[in-house]
Formats: structure tokens, C-alpha cells, sequence
């Protein structure tokens, strides 16, 4: 993991392989940003000309690499693009500086140590350009064996760079509360999401439910977090009939997992509830190819509901939160559901199953009823269950559903505060008739034409009455696969740690409502 430091050192005696500056898009020509004055000054004043003449513009996510003037020990200044200047008196906004960060930070793999010296007006500015680095240095390589020798052979050089080895943030000041406070934060939420990436990254045949709740139990131990797993026998005794139809056809057992963090001041309890088909090939109803390529990220919710339980700890936060991720394989074979099977979940409801690629919201319905028992404040669930948002709102941007449209904003709002795009989804009630079944209480499908709100409408089902619940899906942004920019990398991105961590601070500090 990339290290993350507070400098109050000047530029030119730093010693680094290269120091990171800002640059915006002004009226008419780029501006140098602050944090930069000192490299400005090296070259008289002219820094922004210089670039302008390289081609930069201070555009969101461009890099311009040039010689370090004379004087400085670290050889290379490296420019990077913050979009729009802000108006006069106006701060960077903290996305822009994580984007550019990341950015930077990605630019710079293979190399030892980088300075930061990009505007830093706050703590909020240090811990987003903290964030935005280690975020944006994350490299997943641990199947890439031929890599990995060009990478030794050539000490850092070539296709197998190595990620940025440490970040020190210009302007920070290692004494300040407040700043300390801000990395501590950036690490514990940037590791815990690097994780969550790992996960999402890992190949089916080495992430099974076992292997995904082993992981799970050794985090719990390592952060004081207790950690129950309910295997085969367990989920058979205790009627979850929903994960086990899921996973009926893998030779892979399915798992439930809670983790429970708490905190002797908690005046709040979250439970957030993850969807972790670690591979979903459709089952009986499979999917053709083309679609099933990328399917080892269906657990994306389910880690990013583990990173954020071990994120909450980590920070010590006085709220209660509770994890639970419902884990299973969606195989076919003779012993997997098949459409017309009849499923009688853990909440006591039957479930005609009509389509056994609409396994998530199975899976995740048993997991709710059991985080309904414990009566928690509010519960979140995190899943990518549909394409049909994918549709709706693209690659880069997760729906949000509720039972109680103030709850709905408020997840809104801590996910674009965290810099996690999001949208307002609606659950039309005359959609849920489409879910009636002739032989059970309820269909696991219904209207073609708004798929996504009908799996909110059907997990809303299994929510325990009077509790406040909102559904994130996460199907567009979950898994990234076209190249990498700002902070996101290729593959996994880890959407919607942040958003929950959010959720958490705001429970602990009492402004969640």
C-alpha cells in the first residue's frame, strides 16, 4: 500500500522523484494553482506559459511532465489538470483535487516518493488529495506473474511498474490536529476500499463464498469486530431458503456472514446489507456470452459493505454498525433452482422464481429479514442487481430507492459529499401487481420496463415494518471496464465504501436524522 505523509518542507530541497502541482483552466490561457508558487517562482514566473506552450489547458485529468528547474532535487515537475478555475475568493472543490491526485498519482507508478504541492486550503483539502492519491496508485497484479519479473529485472521500469510508493502531501502540517485527523481517514477509507477492489478483482475460482467469508473473519479479528458465518447447515436449520436457491447448483456452499462493530457511545445502529454472488453465470436461465465475462464482479456490493464495517472500526466511530453479506455461486446443474421452483425464504414468504439470474435480489432478501430482527435505525443494502440502471443512468452513476424520501436525499447527499456520483430512483407502486404470483406470495420478476425499480419494489418486501431502508445499485459503476480515470482504476472501483462510511460518521455524529 501506497504510504501517505504531511510535509511542511519546501519544494525545491524536497527530495522525491517528483513533485505534483495544479493547474486550471483559466479564461483564456491555464493557471498555475497554489501550492505551486515556489515552482512558479524557479521559473520566473512563467511556470503557465511554459505549459501552455507544452499543450496543457488545465483540463480535468491532463498530465504535462517537464524538467525540474535548477535548484530542485526532485528531477521532475508534473503538472496536472483541475478543470475550471474556481471564482474569486473560492476554494478547489475536494473532488477535483481527489480526481487530480489520482491522476498524478497513476501517472507516477514506478516511482519512489512524489510530492503533492497542490492547493491545500483545509483539512478536507489534505484528506481528499490524500484520498485521491492512494486511491488512484492502487494496481491490481497479483496474477500477473510475467509482469512482475519485467518489473524486478528492470528495478521499476516497464510494462510491470510498480504503484507510487509514498505520497507526502505539501502544505500539510504533521502537528495540526485537524490535518492529522484528515490522513488518518484517508488511509483507513483508501485501504479498506483498495481491499474491496481486490476483492472485486479476484478470479471466481479463487473467491468462492468460503474463501470471501475467510477473508472476512480475518479482517474481523485483525479490527475487534465480531464475526458470525452461517454455512450450509446453518442457513438450512435457519430457513434461508433465498441464499440457498441461489446457490443450490455450485459445487461452492453458499455462506451468510455478519460482522458487528459497536461502540460503547453509540446512540445509532446502521446495518448494511451486501449482495455477494462471487459469480453469477445466470444459472438455469444463463447468460449468453458476452455477458458473463465480467460476472466475478457480482460481490461488488457485499464487499463494498465489508470494507466499510472494517473502515467504521478503523476510525472508531460511535455508531453500531452491522454487516452482512449474503454469499453464493449461481452455477447450473441438476441440483440448481430452476424457473418455476417455488422458494420459501427466510422471512417466511414464498418466492416463485421465475428467472435464476434475478439471484441477487434472492440473496439479498433473506439477508435484509435478518438485519430487520435486529430493529437497527436505518439499513442500507449495496448490490449490483440490474441492468436495467445501467440502462437508466450509464456506467458511472448508482441509483438510490427508500421507503422515506428524506432518507433517500440523505444517502443522495453523503454520496456526492464523498464524491460518488448517485441519482434519486422512485418505486412506483402500480409496478409491484406486476409481481404477483398465481402460486406463491410473490414473483422474483415482474414488468420488463423499469427492472430496476422492480427489484427495489421487491426487496421492499422483506424490509421489517417501520424500519428505514434504502437500496443502492450499483450495477453501472461497480466494475469499470474502459480505462481509467481520475482516482478509478480499470476493473473493480470499490463504489459505494464511501457513500457508507458516510453514512456512518454522519449516524455517529447525530446528522443523519
Amino acid at each position: 500500500m501506497t504510504a501517505l505523509t504531511l510535509s511542511t518542507a519546501a519544494a525545491p530541497g524536497l527530495r522525491a522523484d517528483a513533485i505534483v502541482i495544479g493547474v486550471a483552466k483559466g479564461d483564456k490561457a491555464p493557471v498555475v494553482a497554489p501550492g505551486a508558487e515556489a515552482v512558479d517562482k524557479a521559473y520566473d514566473g512563467r511556470l503557465a506559459g511554459v505549459l501552455e506552450t507544452l499543450g496543457a489547458s488545465g483540463a480535468e485529468g491532463e498530465v504535462t511532465k517537464l524538467p525540474a528547474p535548477a535548484g530542485f532535487k526532485a528531477p521532475l515537475v508534473v503538472a496536472v489538470g483541475l478543470g475550471a478555475e474556481p471564482g474569486k475568493d473560492a476554494a478547489y472543490g475536494t473532488e477535483a483535487l481527489r480526481r487530480a491526485a489520482g491522476v498524478a498519482a497513476r501517472a507516477l507508478a514506478g516511482s519512489k516518493k512524489a510530492a503533492f504541492a497542490l492547493p491545500v486550503a483545509d483539512a478536507a483539502a489534505v484528506g481528499a488529495i490524500g484520498e485521491g492519491a492512494l486511491l488512484g496508485a492502487y494496481a491490481f497484479d497479483a496474477y500477473k506473474e510475467i509482469g512482475r519479473q519485467a518489473r524486478d529485472a528492470q528495478k521499476g521500469k516497464g510494462d510491470g511498474k510498480a504503484p507510487l510508493a509514498e505520497v507526502a502531501v505539501l502544505g500539510g502540517k504533521p502537528r495540526d490536529k485537524a490535518h492529522k485527523a484528515a490522513v488518518e481517514r484517508a488511509l483507513a477509507v483508501a485501504e479498506e476500499l483498495n481491499r474491496a477492489r481486490d476483492l472485486v478483482n479476484t478470479p471466481p475460482n479463487d473467491l468462492n463464498p468460503e474463501a470471501f467469508a475467510a477473508v472476512a473473519q480475518a479482517a474481523a479479528k485483525e479490527h475487534g469486530i465480531k464475526v458470525q458465518v452461517l454455512d450450509e447447515k446453518a442457513l438450512a436449520k435457519g430457513g434461508y431458503g433465498g441464499i440457498l436457491g441461489v446457490g443450490a447448483g455450485s459445487a461452492s456452499a453458499p455462506r451468510l456472514v455478519k460482522l458487528s462493530y459497536t461502540s460503547s457511545k453509540a446512540k445509532k445502529h446502521l446495518a448494511f446489507v451486501g449482495k455477494g454472488i462471487t459469480y453469477d453465470s445466470g444459472g438455469i436461465s444463463l447468460k449468453p456470452a458476452g455477458h458473463n465475462e465480467t460476472m466475478k464482479c457480482d460481490m461488488s456490493g457485499a464487499a463494498a459493505v465489508f470494507a466499510a464495517v472494517v473502515a467504521a472500526a478503523r476510525l472508531g466511530l460511535d455508531v453500531n454498525v452491522t454487516g452482512w453479506l449474503a454469499l453464493a455461486e449461481n452455477m447450473p446443474s441438476g441440483s440448481a433452482t430452476r424457473p418455476g421452483d417455488v422458494l420459501r425464504m427466510y422471512s417466511g414468504k414464498t418466492v416463485e422464481v421465475l428467472n435464476t439470474d434475478a439471484e441477487g435480489r434472492l440473496v439479498l432478501a433473506d439477508a435484509l429479514w435478518a438485519a430487520s430482527a435486529e430493529k437497527p435505525d436505518a439499513i442500507v443494502d449495496v448490490a449490483t442487481l440490474t441492468g436495467a440502471m445501467m440502462l437508466a443512468l450509464g456506467s458511472r452513476t448508482f441509483g438510490v430507492m427508500a421507503n422515506d424520501d428524506a432518507f433517500r436525499a440523505a444517502v443522495v447527499d453523503a454520496s456526492a459529499e464523498v464524491g460518488e456520483a448517485s441519482w434519486p430512483m422512485p418505486l412506483p407502486e402500480h409496478l409491484r401487481k406486476g409481481m404477483d404470483s398465481p402460486v406463491a406470495d410473490i414473483a422474483n420478476m415482474g414488468e420488463r420496463m423499469g427492472g430496476g425499480l422492480v427489484a427495489g419494489l421487491f426487496l421492499r418486501e422483506f424490509v421489517g415494518e417501520g424500519i428505514t431502508w434504502a437500496h443502492l445499485d450499483i450495477a453501472g459503476p461497480a466494475f469499470n471496464e474502459s480505462g481509467p480515470f481520475g482516482y478509478t482504476p480499470k476493473g473493480g472501483t470499490g463504489t459505494a465504501v464511501r457513500t457508507l462510511v458516510r453514512l456512518a460518521e454522519l449516524a455517529a455524529s447525530g446528522d443523519l436524522g
